[in-house]
């Protein structure tokens, strides 16, 4: 699947196969290249073996980051791009507003003009220090909620300043003495708390922009200036708290994830030269070093056990909390937890690259992708605050000679309709909504790789789902074998068939391999045949191993054969033949089970109304009795890379959206070609990780089903939302026009109703609690 990313700010599409594409917005420099070849035929080829080719994404994006303690949000993230828009020498910008960070990809002689033009806006960029990654403002630093407590002191000092202007004025005489402190009072309250604000709304004044600051600069202005002073430095109170509510909040959306890295202790216990044990940072432990982690504690990095024996609960990485055993030549992941026997383990990743960071960093780069709901919402807000603008001004001016008003009372009420306009509960409404069925996604190993795909699954009508690995075990054996013809030396097929299967990485061929008994025969010219098995020199023989489409090809099937055959199939059993150019030698049947999920995997998607279709290169007797197993009515058998393509676009003309499971390499031109490709048992594969659209870190199929329900609750939760933040704006811009709504009663609506939007956004986290 090849993902094509243009320049800053500009849509692109991501093409799948014959035209089919995604919509996704380019809001990053320069992502990984993710490019998957064609690795191996099909899931019962009996031998393939063909080379998987990634191209692996370079570690160090060009650019360089700053940090911008006040750009949390997507309108600051668009007054951003406004500014930098057009000047000469930029490539490129990539956006984490969850870390506020921002990198410019550009000249080094365009960096200086484009920070000044940054700073005209309002910002403050901070070049981040050389050795602190961007993502070490990511986990667990805490300068978001050291920002937020600073800011306590101040607000509450604001409130109160705001209170006692409301107390002077409607209590205090009306005397010059007693206006003057009550006006000195109300001007302290909005510098206390309006002071950034009124900043950035003349800025954005200046600029010709309507955002919020200069919806609030305009409205707190016009009240001051009316005579309004009480209401104004509370309207500027009350919306900095609800402001500094409103960020903690969509904080804890946006750092759900970011904890999981926390897990990873941050010191080891690392074997040195002379066999002594040392505790050592993990940031200085190399690749290829043995670690050694005790019972209870976490596993620092990920590795390969060498020595001892354990069971490790694997949450953090797969979702999983079922204690999984491990021995030596076993997998381990950073973070997740010993719970039993001590052992050693050597060190296969960099602290910086472990399948635990690299979880987190695939859910912040699906956070900086725009969904279709948050584009739609943006388009929306940009033609909607403008327009209640002009409202408030026709208010004001046509009200006076309409309505009867006088002009203050004119004045007044476009002021309020100002501040109802602010359109934060709108655009804020979507991406916290979307950054909450990530993470809760995450939580629960499912990795989603932006938020189109996390909408677009509740649309799935069909999944093409591979046989081995996804609805089996994955690991056949070999369960018979025989030779065939009666002066066949029986010794003599067995280490030629070990020879050709111990080349090959294919489940079947290993199965073989294990289940023959090791010898000293040499393969010379080893090759894979696409699709069909594989082939080699022996004793200077051509022998063939491979399926029974080959052995067809070759013209090498009897009547007697194909019987032998067919009684194997119909079992449900691979089989794979040894053949030379005289004929058949010998045929090796291997067995693959279901996994004990696979069948409340298929009846949940079912239930879901998706149609779920088996598509395999194994032969169709088989395929039929694995499908039947799993419940699943349709199988296709027999078919290679390109017809599991064609058997897609067949699904998608059929049925429509259309996903496709596989291992994330092989596979790929229908993975490609999917409308959502998803990988299954991806936990600590890099290529899988880097390659689908889906992560499933296990090999639990039940997880996609669970993909699709987050899916629908977070489009319910989306529109949930966008109506909520409108119907209470409809309902105070009435209020405002022909009732007697105040400026601090429309501020209460306006971040209340942010307050709403984002906490009914954050309860799709709760969905990603369970493990």
């Amino acid at each position: 699947m090849s993902h094509s990313h243009a320049e800053s700010g500009n849509t692109h599409r991501h093409h799948h196969g014959d035209g089919h594409a995604h919509a996704h917005d380019a809001r990053h420099i320069d992502p990984p290249a993710q490019v998957k070849e064609a690795a191996c035929a099909d899931d019962g080829c009996g031998a393939c073996a063909m080379p998987a080719t990634l191209l692996q994404p370079d570690p160090s994006a060009r650019g360089r980051s700053f940090r911008i303690a006040t750009m949390d949000c997507a309108a600051e993230e668009a007054e951003i791009r406004r500014t930098l828009d057009g000047m000469p020498g930029i490539r490129g910008l990539r956006f984490q507003l969850g870390q506020r960070v921002l990198t410019i990809d550009a000249d080094e002689s365009s960096i200086a003009p484009a920070l000044a033009a940054v700073r005209k806006s309002g910002f403050d960029p901070q070049p981040i220090a050389g050795g602190e990654s961007e993502a070490g403002h990511a986990v667990g630093d805490g300068h978001d909620h050291e920002v937020v407590r600073g800011q306590v002191p101040k607000l509450a000092g604001a409130l109160l300043l705001a209170i006692g202007a409301e107390i002077i004025g409607y209590f205090a005489p009306e005397t010059m003495v007693w206006r003057g402190a009550g006006l000195a009072v109300a001007a302290i309250a909005i510098w206390l708390a309006g002071f950034d604000v009124y900043k950035k709304g003349l800025t954005a004044l200046r600029h010709g922009r309507l955002n919020i600051n200069a919806l609030m600069t305009v409205a707190v202005t016009g009240a001051f200036a009316i005579g309004q002073w009480p209401e104004a430095a509370m309207v500027m109170a009350l919306y900095a708290i609800a402001e500094a509510i409103e960020a903690r909040a969509v904080d804890r959306a946006r750092n759900a994830i970011k904890g999981l890295l926390a897990m990873a202790p941050e010191q080891a216990s690392v074997r040195q030269a002379d066999g002594s044990w040392a505790t050592l940072p993990v940031g200085q432990v190399a690749v290829g070093a043995l670690l050694r982690v005790k019972p209870g504690e976490r596993v620092p990095m990920d590795g390969v056990v060498r020595s001892g024996q354990t069971s490790i609960n694997q949450a953090p990485v797969t979702g999983e909390s079922i204690p999984v055993d491990k021995a030596s030549g076993d997998p381990v992941f950073a973070g997740t937890i010993n719970e039993s026997g001590t052992f050693e383990f050597e060190v296969t990743a960099l602290a910086s690259n472990s399948t635990l960071a690299r979880i987190i960093h695939a859910v912040e780069e699906a956070q900086a992708t725009r969904a279709p709901t948050q584009g739609f919402v943006d388009r929306f807000a940009a033609i909607y605050t403008p327009a209640v603008f002009v409202i408030a001004v026709a208010v004001a001016l046509l009200g006076p000679w309409l309505l009867g008003w006088t002009w203050l009372q004119g004045v007044y009420k476009a002021l309020v309709l100002l501040v109802i306009a602010c359109p934060c509960a709108l655009v804020i409404s979507t991406p916290v909504t979307i950054v909450s069925g990530l993470a809760a996604a995450a939580r629960r190993g499912i990795l989603i790789k932006g938020g189109i795909y996390l909408e677009e699954a509740r649309k799935l009508k069909a999944i093409a789902l591979d046989k081995t690995g996804t609805i089996t075990e994955g690991k056949p054996k070999l369960v018979a074998w025989e030779v065939l013809g009666p002066g066949t030396d029986a010794a003599a097929a067995e280490h030629i068939a070990a020879a050709l299967a111990g080349h090959s990485d294919h489940p079947v061929s290993r199965a073989i391999a294990a289940g023959l008994r090791p010898n000293s025969v040499e393969a010379k010219d080893f090759k894979a045949i696409a699709g069909r098995g594989v082939q080699a020199d022996i004793g200077g023989t051509a022998y063939v191993l491979g399926n029974h489409r080959l052995i067809e090809e070759r013209g090498q099937c009897s009547p007697a054969l194909e019987a032998t055959l067919r009684t194997h199939e119909e079992a449900g059993r691979t089989v794979s033949l040894l053949a030379s150019d005289a004929g058949p030698v010998a045929l090796f049947a291997v067995a693959d089970t279901i996994k004990p999920s696979s069948r409340d995997a298929v009846a949940s998607l079912k239930a879901l109304g998706i149609t779920p279709v088996m598509l395999t290169g194994d032969n169709q007797a088989t395929a039929t009795a694995i499908a039947h197993e799993a419940g699943i009515a349709e199988a296709r058998g027999n078919l290679l890379p390109e017809d599991k393509l064609e058997a897609i676009k067949a699904l998608q003309a059929e049925h429509g959206l259309t996903a496709m499971t596989g291992d994330g390499i092989n596979d790929a031109p229908a993975l490609a070609q999917a409308d959502i490709g998803v990988a299954m048992g991806a936990a600590g594969t890099d290529t899988a990780m880097e390659a689908a659209d889906v992560v499933v870190m296990n090999d639990d199929l039940r997880r996609i089903a669970e993909t699709v329900r987050l899916s629908r609750s977070t489009h319910a939760v989306l529109w949930q939302n966008i109506t909520l933040a409108l119907g209470i704006k409809a309902v105070f811009l009435v209020l405002a026009v022909f009732g007697n709504a105040s400026m601090w009663m429309a501020v209460f609506a306006d971040m209340g109703a942010s307050l709403l939007v984002v906490l009914n956004g954050l309860r799709l986290l709760k969905r990603g609690e369970g493990k």
